[in-house]
């Protein structure tokens, strides 16, 4: 299994056997300052019916980048891209009050300029139908 690390490897680290064209990011949809590792995200989508977590990578408060589902399997984030995409997803996404919030750390954003460098299309799950992808924020720009 893989380990927690500070980055998101690029797609030239990373041997996988499907084409990826899009990076799609997702927020956990949970309140600002509450921290969630990828074992709770994981027993989220269990208790849904996934048959692991949605997202290939979870980005932590801190920073830390935690593995999720593997990469070689398409993940389970949003429907009709899963094939050909890797989902990434940040700790946060609401206010302290429960109303969507950009709650993205400057760790996040600099991630999101690593993965943006490997020419995949870097989409945020806000600019796909809701139909697609289930609840959360995402915003695209990086503040600071």
């Amino acid at each position: 299994m893989e380990t927690s690390t500070n980055s998101i490897p690029s797609a030239a680290a990373v041997r996988c056997r499907r084409k990826i064209n899009e990076i799609i990011v997702h927020c956990t949809a949970t309140r600002a300052g509450r921290d969630y590792s990828v074992r709770d995200v994981r027993r989220w989508h269990l208790q849904r019916g996934f048959s692991d977590i949605g997202y290939h990578y979870l980005v932590r408060l801190d920073g830390t980048v935690e593995p999720g589902r593997p990469l070689d399997r398409p993940g389970a984030h949003c429907l009709a891209h899963n094939r050909c995409s890797i989902g990434v997803c940040y700790v946060g996404g609401l206010d302290q009050a429960g109303a969507p919030c950009d709650t993205r750390t400057s760790a996040l954003c600099s991630h999101r300029a690593a993965v943006s460098a490997e020419d995949a299309l870097s989409a945020g799950h806000h600019s796909r139908p809701p139909r697609f992808c289930g609840q959360g924020v995402s915003l695209l720009r990086c503040h600071g």
